[in-house]
């Protein structure tokens, strides 16, 4: 999973872009308490960088979900989210377009999630996220500081187990968020088998391919990614991405 959503060339864009941007990137990032690597991350996770937005009309898409009935209230709520968006000028009609479920603009954000979280960081009157990087980057920080970030932190770590430990209490549970010392005692070490910092931090087990594959012990940042989208892949593609930017390569 990782080697098609994170591959090389994905990580060389990401790192440029980051260089590019990083005086306005380090102003938002200041100023929402997310640290710029993660922007950039799910920018680069969500739109390719704003290359791939979508090109279904959004009112049609989340028209035919309501229609097609699973989830008819919450496609009701994203229409009429969207009509508030047209009325409020952010954006006309015929360019409101996005994916197959709605998700529009270089963020991906479902119209409720536009007015939730969008922002006008240019101060031009319009939230967009479609073309200024600068609303694009500031709505995206804006999302994961209402929803909890504190870049005092990082996302996780990848772990290994010893002494037989099975991942038994992996999950995302409120009881499976534990501190760091209670993984150490069950048997969970760093990557390279090294103890744990002896920390308070508070941590979920994650296994996303089961015991033989990747294993992460996961913070309080990594649940507000699963905010924006509740796929464990999802939100390790986009921490492994952001590390890459750390590292620069």
């Amino acid at each position: 999973y990782l080697k098609t959503r994170v591959p090389d060339w994905k990580v060389k864009q990401a790192v440029s872009l980051y260089q590019e941007n990083k005086s306005l990137l380090d102003n938002i990032a200041k100023q929402y308490g997310v640290q710029a690597r993660f922007i950039v991350a799910l920018w680069g996770n969500e739109s390719n960088f704003g290359k791939i937005q979508g090109n279904y009309p959004v009112f049609s898409a989340v028209l035919s979900l309501a229609y097609e009935g699973r989830r008819e209230a919450m496609f009701k709520k994203q229409f009429y989210a969207a009509l508030d968006i047209i009325r409020d000028g952010h954006i006309g009609i015929e360019a409101l377009k996005g994916s197959w479920a709605g998700a529009m603009g270089q963020s991906q954000f479902m119209p409720v999630s536009f007015l939730n979280y969008a922002v006008d960081y240019d101060g031009d009157g319009r939230k967009d996220i479609w073309t200024t990087p600068a609303d694009v980057f500031a709505s995206i920080a804006n999302f994961l500081s209402s929803e909890g970030w504190d870049d005092d932190y990082t996302w996780g770590r990848q772990v290994k187990f010893v002494d037989g430990y099975d991942g038994a209490h992996a999950g995302f549970a409120k009881d499976d968020f534990v501190p760091l010392t209670v993984w150490q005692e069950r048997g969970v070490r760093k990557f390279d088998l090294t103890d744990l910092p002896a920390a308070g931090i508070k941590a979920s087990l994650i296994m996303p391919d089961g015991i033989d594959g990747r294993l992460y012990l996961v913070y309080n940042n990594f649940h507000t990614l699963m905010k924006w989208n509740r796929s464990s892949y999802f939100g390790v593609s986009v921490s492994y991405l952001a590390d890459r930017i750390r590292k620069g390569e």
